[in-house]
């Protein structure tokens, strides 16, 4: 059997393959599906960081509050919260969001909350599942703060192509644009 058609061969695809591939003597690189899912799993997570004239917990309030998400995240275009009360770990949202020509829901829940410094959210439902990281650093004696946001994604079926494709570039281009909207709204 050749290398390429071990590497098609799905029923090959566990260990013994692998140790056939590194074995056999080879001119040319081999292409390991295993790699191509681990180089994905690897990249780094987008961070953004932006100054507010706002108190840490002005901010912290504003940021953790899901029904504000459409106000400064663009790719939001809905949101229904399950259940009521203030943010708390495993308060969720069901979020609807523009991912490239599609819309899609995916629950959102708060994974961790230590007011009025950090926070996180994981994002569930569909190929593609996310965690946010947010922290806030008082400025200025408290007066001021900076936001840092850091958003990682992982695909899973489709999602591993929706990911590096589409997923990553849109949140590359769109986390800054969203940061500044985030800044106008509390500094209004």
């Amino acid at each position: 059997m050749s290398r390429y058609e071990l590497w098609r061969a799905p029923h090959r695809a566990g260990p013994a393959s692998v140790r056939r591939y590194a074995e056999t003597p080879c001119d040319q690189p081999i292409i390991d599906r295993q790699e191509i899912v681990t180089k994905e799993a690897k990249m780094a997570a987008i961070v953004e960081s932006i100054e507010i004239a706002r108190r840490p917990e002005e901010v912290f309030a504003y940021v953790t509050d899901s029904s504000r998400f459409a106000e400064w995240q663009a790719s939001v275009v809905s949101v229904r919260q399950q259940g009521t009360g203030p943010p708390a770990v495993g308060f969720s949202a069901v979020v609807t969001r523009q991912i490239g020509p599609r819309r899609l829901p995916g629950t959102e829940e708060i994974t961790a909350l230590h007011p009025p410094r950090t926070w996180a959210w994981r994002t569930g439902g569909g190929p593609v599942t996310g965690t946010v990281d947010g922290a806030i650093e008082p400025l200025d004696g408290g007066s001021r703060s900076r936001v840092t946001i850091a958003l990682d994604f992982e695909g899973h079926g489709i999602g591993r192509l929706l990911v590096p494709l589409v997923v990553r570039r849109q949140v590359r281009r769109q986390l800054p644009k969203n940061e500044q909207k985030l800044k106008e709204a509390l500094e209004r």
